[in-house]
């Protein structure tokens, strides 16, 4: 099973993730931050994996912590749940459109963590979310994952849209790289 829990805590933040690479997209999730929560929600949903997040965070302070730490332990999970990487595509990419926004996402699951995030929003917030934490969690995520992540909003005017699109497109490039190569590791070195 590529499966793994965790729970991380310090004193801004206690989380536990629960995540099944193999799963049906089950969505079970509380931050605190209900557009987070949308968009975590989004994940699981159209990555297939089920995916399980509870936060108490210190959000009388901001969002920050509980963002950045949420990308941290679910970077921490994917990784554990990945173990050596044998038998995984790799490689994933996807463009998605919502309405007026299309997100496009390319991602390299390599042992080689980098982040090139690209995307423009007119506010400062959608709903509770500062946008700017959009880079911030996803730059966890991938640097814990191990995961060089390229993430870019083509075109968009609402910033709902906008996130929803890379969260969206993000989902489905991971589902691509998580997928079964029928082979082992997929690497000239043998070894990722």
């Amino acid at each position: 099973m590529r499966n793994a829990a965790l729970n991380r805590a310090t004193r801004e933040t206690d989380i536990s993730v629960d995540l099944n690479l193999d799963g049906i997209g089950t969505a079970v999730i509380d931050t605190g931050i209900g557009f987070f929560d949308h968009m975590l929600t989004a994940l699981a949903v159209h990555s297939g994996i089920d995916l399980s997040v509870t936060v108490d965070g210190d959000l009388e302070v901001d969002c920050h912590h509980t963002i950045e730490d949420t990308g941290i332990v679910i970077g921490m999970a994917l990784g554990k749940a990945l173990g050596d990487k044998s038998g995984i595509c790799r490689y994933g990419t996807a463009f998605i459109p919502m309405d007026e926004a299309l997100g496009f996402a390319c991602l390299d699951i390599s042992g080689r963590p980098f982040l090139v995030f690209d995307c423009d929003f007119s506010s400062p917030a959608i709903g509770e979310m500062d946008t700017q934490m959009l880079e911030e969690f996803f730059r966890a995520l991938a640097f814990q994952a191990g995961i060089t992540l390229h993430l870019r909003c083509e075109y968009g005017k609402n910033d709902h849209h906008k996130a929803e699109a890379l969260f969206k497109a993000f989902a489905h490039a991971l589902k691509q790289a998580v997928a079964d190569n029928g082979g082992g590791v997929l690497s000239t070195k043998g070894v990722l």
